[in-house]
């Protein structure tokens, strides 16, 4: 697995999308398109961004019951994105349904579930979501699930990608937002670790938003996070 940076274009129009991708002249970054910039401007972005050369990452988190999820799959399938996700924690039958939603497309992304949260803690998920095991065991079992539904990865912290590694095997894929600059500031993540460290713990694909997009100079932020992580 090759691995690369991911650019969370987060942001609220197709206006600002496209003058943020216009500055790089050099490079077609991969990017991440999420609920914001999805739900505003819908499915006509991904083809436009598509259309200029760039992979992308759908980031819509799908979580619903299985035969919708697997509906909703298909119908994604037209946009031929590069990695799409879901929730790990619709269960392994939805997740099975999910793949199920690509049969027979000639163009099939890497599947992937979120774990937990990069903003949750542990204090979090026990106290709020009632989940008693730890914060770790609970994304390698999440992980698990996920390998044995047939998916390709998994959206985890730089700080478990290795543990999912160790559980599921190198070959499964690990997507990590919740990355920052050594001494930038953490937003509202909570589990994050800088370029440098999510190389060394070995994952695959790291997401990163406001380091890049919120620049004085998105283009060097971009490039100096590559050097970091891709080397």
């Amino acid at each position: 697995m090759n691995r690369d940076v991911i650019i969370a274009c987060d942001f609220p129009s197709a206006a600002e999308t496209m003058a943020f991708l216009d500055k790089f002249q050099e490079e077609k970054p991969f990017v991440k398109i999420g609920m914001e910039l999805f739900y505003a401007e819908g499915p006509q972005i991904v083809r436009e961004i598509k259309a200029r050369g760039h992979k992308i990452f759908l980031d819509l988190k799908l979580h619903d019951i299985p035969n919708t999820v697997k509906k909703a799959m298909h119908s994604l399938s037209a946009l031929n994105v590069d990695i799409v996700n879901l929730h790990a924690a619709g269960t392994i039958e939805m997740m099975k349904a999910a793949r199920e939603g690509f049969a027979g497309c000639g163009h099939v992304p890497l599947i992937i579930a979120v774990t937990q949260l990069t903003s949750t803690s542990e204090e979090r998920m026990q106290k709020e979501l009632l989940i008693s095991a730890g914060i770790n065991e609970t994304i390698v079992h999440y992980a698990k699930n996920a390998k044995e539904a047939g998916l390709d990865g998994v959206v985890c912290s730089p700080l478990e990608a290795g543990m999912v590694k160790g559980a599921c095997g190198k070959e499964f894929v690990t997507v990590t937002p919740g990355v920052r600059f050594a001494g930038g500031d953490a937003g509202d993540q909570v589990r994050i670790t800088t370029p440098a460290k999510a190389r060394e713990i070995g994952t695959d694909y790291i997401v990163v938003g406001r380091p890049i997009t919120a620049a004085p100079d998105p283009v060097e932020a971009y490039r100096r996070c590559v050097r970091e992580f891709v080397g």
